[in-house]
């Protein structure tokens, strides 16, 4: 375990070791250089894992300021001060006319990429030379009134790790044949040779079918589908659809986002986990509405800000399912936020899940109940269909235990689901 004092000067190290986020759209060169895992702020107590809750809350904070001082080049403070790359906007679906006025005015088509799934097209312009982020967003509004353009917004992990203990002895499951349940993630790079994943079934999509092992996303895939000796999840044996978005970098970018919204759409993936947090953009708002309305079920976590930060998106749209997370008590996490986009509560602390590179490492936060609500729902949703996703919606909050205030609340959301769920290894 790690003093917080230590936590915190690893993770400035880390986030200053950052050469990139991944934040273009395919082709665009990238360096490939991984990060560094970030260990959770955590404080020595009788040998267990116990998160300092205030300085949870500022880590994501903290770890923006870093990336966006010590990589000013690429990125920038957006509105609120999240995350966006520099010179770069994105258009959803442009018209010829508008691309044409756009090129007229000096700007360059950085990436071109049609969302085949969901009738929609990403296109991601870099500014003219000498012209900011904020002058080239308003201008392309004024050339374009009738257009949705948006800056190319940066999504972060909602969770925290420990450090990775030794390799754990754990066996593996038997192979699983593709069938059954389905279950969508959009994360970061899953480590499919762990031990409680290597039977299973994994489809992979982004980094051009390189993959980048990374804690987060090995975490969250594992609370989903990792089953073996010792370990289970919310939905073993289910086929996992999994869209890398970091490609060893330290964010993924709306439109990397975007895409793999429309793989998933492509594939029919009823249900997907999104346990990243990030800013509201009338971009990513079409594209949700897209894939809703069409039967899709988002699930995001509400992210770890604390009880009085603005609301986080994906999860604070109210088409998308939002979850908070509990501890062993059945409180809510001192860290998690709050607001209407709470949808439902579910264990975020005292798991232990896969650790990149093997063994398994306590985890906590909202990244790491988001798991719970998106399994329980894709064991009864098996392909998108609006009117079963409102049948798997309520037949969820039929069965969830109310806390808190009487009925649904800020909080809580309608209440804990899973309470019977073992997922991960609890010590």
């Amino acid at each position: 375990m790690i003093r917080l004092s230590q936590a915190l000067a690893v993770l400035a190290a880390a986030a200053a070791a950052a050469a990139w986020a991944q934040v273009s759209l395919p082709g665009a060169p990238l360096p490939q250089t991984p990060l560094p895992r970030l260990p959770s702020v955590t404080e020595p107590v009788t040998g267990t894992l116990k998160p300092a809750s205030a300085a949870l809350s500022d880590l994501r904070k903290l770890r923006v300021r870093e990336l966006l001082r010590s990589e000013r080049d690429t990125f920038e403070a957006g509105p609120g001060g999240q995350p966006v790359v520099r010179r770069q906007v994105g258009a959803l679906s442009p018209s010829p006319a508008a691309l044409e006025r756009a090129k007229a005015a000096g700007f360059t088509i950085r990436g071109s990429h049609a969302l085949e799934g969901l009738d929609a097209t990403i296109v991601v312009l870099e500014a003219p030379d000498g012209v900011s982020t904020r002058s080239a967003l308003k201008k392309l509004r004024e050339l374009d009134p009738e257009g949705e353009y948006d800056y190319n917004h940066v999504y972060l992990e909602s969770g925290f790790q420990s450090e990775t203990p030794a390799p754990s002895p754990a066996t593996p499951a038997s192979p699983v044949a593709p069938g059954g349940p389905r279950i969508g993630l959009i994360d970061s790079g899953v480590d499919g040779s762990h031990p409680v994943l290597a039977g299973t079934s994994i489809v992979r999509h982004g980094c051009d079918d390189v993959v980048f092992a990374a804690a987060h996303g090995t975490a969250v895939a594992s609370l989903l589908v990792g089953q073996g000796d010792g370990f289970t999840s919310v939905t073993p044996g289910a086929t996992l659809y999994a869209s890398d978005i970091f490609c060893g970098h330290g964010g993924g970018s709306l439109s990397l986002l975007a895409i793999a919204l429309d793989w998933m759409a492509r594939e029919k993936v009823a249900v997907v986990n999104i346990s990243l947090v990030g800013a509201k953009s009338p971009l990513l708002t079409g594209l949700v509405r897209a894939m809703t309305s069409r039967g899709f079920l988002l699930v995001a976590a509400v992210g770890n800000d604390g009880p009085s930060a603005p609301p986080l998106f994906p999860a604070a749209y109210p088409e998308v399912v939002g979850v908070t997370g509990v501890d062993t008590n059945r409180k809510v996490l001192p860290e998690a936020c709050r607001g209407e986009q709470v949808d439902f509560a579910a264990q975020g602390s005292n798991v232990v899940a896969a650790a990149a590179g093997g063994g398994f490492g306590e985890i906590r936060g909202t990244s790491f109940a988001t798991p719970v609500v998106a399994g329980l729902l894709a064991r009864s949703l098996e392909s998108p269909d609006p009117a079963k996703a409102r049948e798997a919606l309520a037949s969820l909050e039929s069965g969830a235990l109310d806390l808190g205030k009487e009925g649904p609340d800020p909080t809580y959301g309608k209440g804990l689901v899973g309470a019977d769920i073992r997922a991960g290894r609890r010590e």
